[in-house]
């Protein structure tokens, strides 16, 4: 009996490890960290990501990879962090300074970007489905696809600033979708 402990002890860290190596340096191999970090007088904003790249996939489409309509992680493996030590306000809207999930929903021509207060580990379940939980959404703002000429291959987000406002922008593929801001 105790010889069966140990090979199903032994299998138990096999798999476990195995699991592990896939989830977190497998897949960040094709979607490799990314980190955003963007000062502006006392204000800070770091975004952390993961870059997926188009490789050839329609994108965003009814039957595309990110399809429209639906809630999309926005990158992939782990969740999309947004921090700011600062409130910020997008579109009327307030967000306290804090760390937050960040969540889209693309479509055509405009994009709905949610702030979540939920950071899951992960961006999606093992069925697929993105692990936003819409009663933690602190705000939802819609932007308009502005298409461009230039085909980006890999997923990328940046704040810049524009004027006396700054920018969030993600852009993918032939698509950018830019969240003005300012601090509150």
């Amino acid at each position: 009996m105790k010889r069966v402990l140990i090979i199903v002890g032994v299998i138990l860290v096999i798999l476990i490890g195995t699991l592990t190596y896939l989830r977190f340096f497998y897949t960040k191999s094709f979607s490799p960290e990314s980190n955003v970090n963007f000062s502006n007088g006392d204000l800070k904003v770091h975004v952390f990501y993961n870059r997926p790249s188009k490789k050839g996939r329609v994108l965003f489409a009814k039957d595309g990879l990110v399809p429209f309509g639906k809630v999309w992680r926005t990158g992939a493996n782990e969740a999309t962090v947004f921090e700011t030590n600062q409130a910020l306000q997008f579109s009327g809207q307030n967000l306290p300074k804090g760390r937050y999930s960040l969540w889209t929903i693309p479509n055509e021509t405009s994009w709905k970007i949610i702030f979540n207060s939920n950071i899951p580990s992960w961006g999606v379940g093992f069925d697929g489905q993105a692990l936003r939980d819409s009663t933690k959404d602190v705000i939802k703002l819609e932007s308009p696809v502005v298409l461009q000429e230039k085909e980006f291959e890999q997923f990328t987000i940046s704040v810049e600033k524009v004027g006396e406002e700054m920018e969030l922008i993600l852009i993918w593929d032939k698509t950018l979708v830019a969240a003005p801001f300012m601090v509150k």
